[in-house]
């Protein structure tokens, strides 16, 4: 007859073993919530005359500093062809949420930037916004730095180009006003340090 005991140490060792297992697939847990938000964010995207790839698009430029609004940086970022990417920047600006903009420079460089009707799209409500603000101070830190370092490794993996502050490239400069690029020798606007750009790490 088999004792009390064996039953007792039998029901812990799987408890350990079970355990050990979610601990080892807690990674694979967090991508499946990760995408379960990104699916209830993307559902929520469909709203107006707008599809989430356009919506997308225009959170990308409300973002991005001067430098970083070309159709290549706006493809790079969500990781999609320059191509589509002209075609969804093009549709944004007929729709009135977009305006191109030409360098001075240059007149065939051409970047974009968002109209008062698009700042308004990226403004409203949205409820993984709003859950995220409900969050403790601290929860939302944590969650951020926890998010930027799996994207950093995520596209150091792939191959992918990394994107970050611009006050965080090796190419500041805080001597002006609003700062300035030395890769570009091109001063900044007011507010674009906070923006995001290519990152740098080596000038």
């Amino acid at each position: 007859m088999v004792s009390t005991r064996y039953y007792f140490e039998k029901h812990i060792a799987t408890l350990i073993s079970t355990r050990y297992l979610l601990s080892m697939r807690n990674d694979h847990g967090i991508r499946i919530l990760i995408n379960r938000l990104a699916r209830i964010d993307s559902a929520t995207g469909w709203t107006g005359n707008l599809n989430p790839t356009q919506r997308a698009a225009l959170e990308y430029l409300s973002e991005a500093n001067q430098f970083s609004r070309s159709p290549s940086h706006v493809a790079e970022y969500l990781g999609t062809t320059r191509g589509t990417m002209s075609q969804t920047l093009k549709a944004l600006v007929r729709k009135g949420y977009a305006a191109e903009r030409r360098q001075k420079s240059d007149q065939r460089s051409i970047s974009y930037e968002l109209t008062k009707a698009g700042v308004a799209a990226v403004t409203g409500a949205n409820p993984i916004a709003d859950a995220i603000g409900n969050l403790p101070a601290n929860v939302q830190a944590a969650l951020e730095d926890g998010l930027l370092q799996s994207l950093r490794l995520a596209l150091a993996a792939n191959g992918g180009q990394s994107f970050g502050k611009c006050k965080t490239c090796a190419y500041h400069e805080t001597g002006s006003e609003n700062g300035f690029c030395t890769l570009l020798g091109l001063g900044l606007e007011a507010g674009e340090s906070d923006k995001i750009c290519i990152e740098h790490k080596e000038a």
